[in-house]
């Protein structure tokens, strides 16, 4: 995502989203074991770590602007946490890896997150969460709101990570591991989905939110269309995200059964596209692609790329749109006794002959 902007934006619209459902040491004296990368070639780095650690440093560090710009964080957060609802577990161990501001633990605290007429009212699933571990590498985005209410309303520690792409946890510590919309900036995924495994106890879930796919194309292709009119060439200042179809397959090779994806394309109304970058940067969503061009985009490629913006995308009020697609995953670490799929072929009944019954 892209760093650059100018001035502070208002306060976007969040439009209704669309929904779809789819598809180390060793126990012992002396030693532990962590989950680390097999022996081979050595993982591409697509990412600057570092720049990504003084990105959520600087965002941060202006606590008032970072939380207005927050709201996406908060509502991916919230949608997460909902899904808690499907599962009737108590979680006495948690842990939220990547927690930014601790979204997720402002999301368990919210009352009644089933809000339906229907139903009685439901208390806040932070009720079912014994101790909640916030795992974080930016201090100043970690702590940001420790002083704010929710905190006397779920049993929570904030903890530092030296590197946000290595878990420093004991194997089959935790009862439930959740991410809310950090995984997208580690290089090595597929290791991170492994170390998440091997730190979750037998038959406990992992429940992850990332960006991916088409997340802000809008943007991706009229910065592209105005760099290539203005300077007769592109580089690269919207990340590469994963793709959904890939999540499914990366969590089988973590060694997670009974997974499952999905996502949600929540469109933002912003009134240009400086405001969009504004709130991108307020949130420490800047790009930090290795071989990125460094310095702020040229002005006159950022006036291109809002004319072309409002031509392509522009809504009939005068607004830009920007969608962020949201994938969620979900993944159980295997266990003896735990519920197995039928095999193939083993139903009695073919759905065909249902359908055409209807």
């Amino acid at each position: 995502m892209n760093c650059s902007s100018l001035y502070r934006s208002t306060v976007p619209h969040l439009r209704a989203a669309k929904f779809l459902v789819p598809t180390s040491w060793t126990t012992g004296a002396q030693r532990r074991t962590y989950a680390f990368q097999a022996a081979g070639a050595p993982i591409h780095q697509v990412f600057n770590r570092r720049t990504k650690w003084l990105q959520k440093e600087r965002a941060a560090a202006n606590v008032e602007q970072s939380r207005i710009a927050d709201f996406l964080k908060d509502e991916v957060a919230a949608r997460l946490c909902e899904r808690l609802l499907d599962i009737k577990r108590h979680y006495p161990k948690v842990l939220d890896i990547g927690a930014n501001s601790c979204n997720i633990g402002r999301a368990l605290t919210n009352p009644n997150p089933e809000p339906d007429p229907l139903l009685p009212q439901s208390g806040p699933i932070a009720s079912r969460v014994g101790h909640l571990t916030a795992a974080e590498s930016s201090a100043t985005l970690l702590y940001r709101d420790a002083e704010l209410p929710f905190n006397e309303q779920i049993n929570m520690t904030r903890e530092v990570l030296a590197d946000e792409e290595t878990i420093p946890y004991e194997a089959n510590t935790f009862d439930l591991v959740l991410s809310s919309l950090s995984l997208h900036w580690i290089n090595d995924l597929p290791g991170m989905l492994s170390q998440i495994n091997n730190v979750l106890k037998p038959d406990c879930a992992f429940m992850g939110a990332m960006m991916g796919g088409d997340s802000l194309f809008e943007l991706r292709t009229s910065l592209q269309l105005a760099e290539q009119e203005r300077r007769g060439g592109i580089s690269p200042h919207v990340s590469p995200l994963a793709d959904i179809r890939d999540c499914g397959g990366l969590l089988q090779r973590a060694r997670f059964k009974m997974v499952g994806v999905d996502f949600d394309d929540i469109v933002v109304d912003f009134p240009d596209i400086f405001a969009l970058m504004q709130d991108l940067q307020a949130t420490g969503e800047n790009n930090a692609v290795l071989g990125r061009e460094m310095g702020p985009i040229q002005r006159d490629v950022l006036l291109a790329a809002d004319a072309i913006y409002r031509e392509l995308h522009g809504n009939a009020d005068g607004t830009i749109p920007a969608t962020f697609r949201t994938i969620y995953m979900i993944g159980w670490k295997e266990a003896d006794n735990q519920a197995q799929p039928l095999p193939r072929g083993s139903g009695h009944i073919n759905l065909k002959d249902i359908l055409q019954s209807k």
